[in-house]
């Protein structure tokens, strides 16, 4: 099959090292007014939508939330609808999963969508392994990842890594800090969301004693303890407003003031933050200070999710199979449990596939109630596979929601923790379901 070159992703060999040269593709949505947004598409996916975390906003109220997802694709572009409400549609046919040419319309809403290729395609870096630490991408857009993690690794700047819950942004900060300098030094971790607000200043900075009820020794803080090495501030979308102008002077001076302490104490740290959150957004809204965004952000990275590196999922599930004790292989793994598995879009990420390998290694069925694999039944009506399949992954999805939720006794924050994806994830995905807490 003959492929356009221009919009096809090249791979080629530069120097010491490996480049793809990525077609400079520009997605545009003009709504039913006649007003045009734009966003670059290159290696990773754009989701088009209505919501603030899209990447490409559009201000229509027949659009979803999530509505589609534009894909860079040899024969044009992938659109692949998110389960909007009033579908995606080309030449008059509503499509879920289509690939279309350059420059051909889309209605998505009251919206027209289109892809155009710009000017010169974009020359992006590869790394030569598929690892970086303990973090595992053979994929492009995980290369391309690593890539830009070691020469960032390589300098003191502050880096910000930007991705959903489960996709391992802990793993790529401490492969930010085992390839630096200061990888004989302490790699300290801070997770703002788990540290209660009136606890936050004395964990960052410490305490003297009888600083406060129940400081009944002086206590150091972890800009301390991080000392000569690298703190990774996790959710730092999360830390309260009036705790950022602190951690901004931090960042600025070197220095610390414990809680109900008067003097200064200069520390040397190398700041690695995430967050699921749009920090943009949330400056907008006034709920994140700009020059602290500014500061993080020195070098920025988006983590894609684990659904838009598919191609990633039988090394992982390989990969995680063998961590297990005793140690499990694809082969154990039942019928059909491979096809599912790679069909699951996986809104938890790799935290949430972690979870299903392990539950589904230990329980040997899909089911999780108890029941046996899926099979097809060759004494019953044929349907096309694409609807055997979707109809077999949103059994599995759904049983496993309610499997999971029984075990908390309908405790959604509960059962979103163990999942590893949001409480507004898990909402959407049991009013997919029909899946009501109370009566579990």
């Amino acid at each position: 099959m003959s492929l356009d070159a221009t919009v096809t992703v090249m791979r080629r060999s530069l120097g010491s090292g490996e480049v793809v040269d990525v077609p400079a593709l520009t997605v545009h949505v003009r709504s039913k007014a006649g007003a045009v947004t734009t966003c670059a598409l290159r290696l990773s996916p754009v989701v088009v939508g209505t919501a603030d975390e899209c990447h490409l906003v559009v201000e229509d109220a027949a659009v979803s939330r999530r509505h589609v997802e534009v894909h860079p694709h040899p024969g044009g572009v992938r659109l692949q609808d998110l389960g909007s409400k009033n579908g995606t549609w080309v030449a008059g046919v509503r499509v879920n999963d289509a690939i279309v040419p350059l420059n051909a319309l889309a209605t998505v809403g009251d919206s027209t969508l289109w892809v155009t290729l710009e000017g010169k395609a974009v020359t992006v870096p590869l790394s030569a392994t598929p690892f970086f630490g303990d973090a595992f991408g053979a994929s492009l857009a995980m290369r391309a990842l690593f890539a830009g993690l070691e020469r960032a690794a390589a300098s003191d700047a502050s880096v910000l890594l930007l991705g959903e819950s489960g996709t391992g942004k802990e793993l790529l900060a401490k492969g930010v800090h085992t390839h630096s300098a200061r990888k004989a030094k302490p790699f300290v971790v801070l997770d703002c969301g788990s540290v209660p607000p009136n606890l936050i200043e004395s964990v960052l900075f410490g305490h003297t004693k009888g600083a406060f009820t129940g400081a009944d020794r002086e206590r150091p803080g972890i800009f301390e303890e991080a000392d000569g090495g690298t703190l990774f501030i996790d959710e730092v979308g999360e830390l309260p407003l009036d705790m950022q102008p602190r951690l901004l002077r931090v960042l600025e001076t070197g220095t610390v003031r414990t809680v109900g302490g008067e003097g200064t104490r200069k520390v040397d740290v190398r700041v690695v933050a995430a967050t699921h959150r749009d920090l943009k957004e949330r400056i907008k809204s006034g709920e994140f200070r700009e020059d602290l965004y500014y500061r993080l952000a020195v070098i920025e990275f988006e983590v894609p999710p684990l659904r838009q590196r598919k191609e990633d999922l039988p090394d992982l599930i390989s990969r995680l199979l063998g961590q297990l004790e005793p140690p499990r292989s694809i082969s154990e793994l039942p019928r059909d449990a491979m096809e599912m598995l790679t069909r699951y879009d996986w809104p938890g990420n790799v935290r949430e596939l972690r979870n299903a390998v392990t539950r589904l290694a230990l329980l040997g069925n899909l089911s999780l109630d108890g029941g046996s694999t899926p099979t097809v039944a060759h004494d019953q009506p044929v349907v096309p596979l694409a609807v055997a399949r979707d109809q077999a992954v949103a059994e599995f999805e759904s049983r496993y929601l309610r499997e999971v939720l029984k075990g908390t006794q309908g405790n959604v924050t509960a059962a979103a923790a163990a999942l590893g994806i949001s409480r507004q994830q898990l909402h959407r995905l049991m009013v997919r379901h029909d899946i009501k807490s109370r009566e579990l």
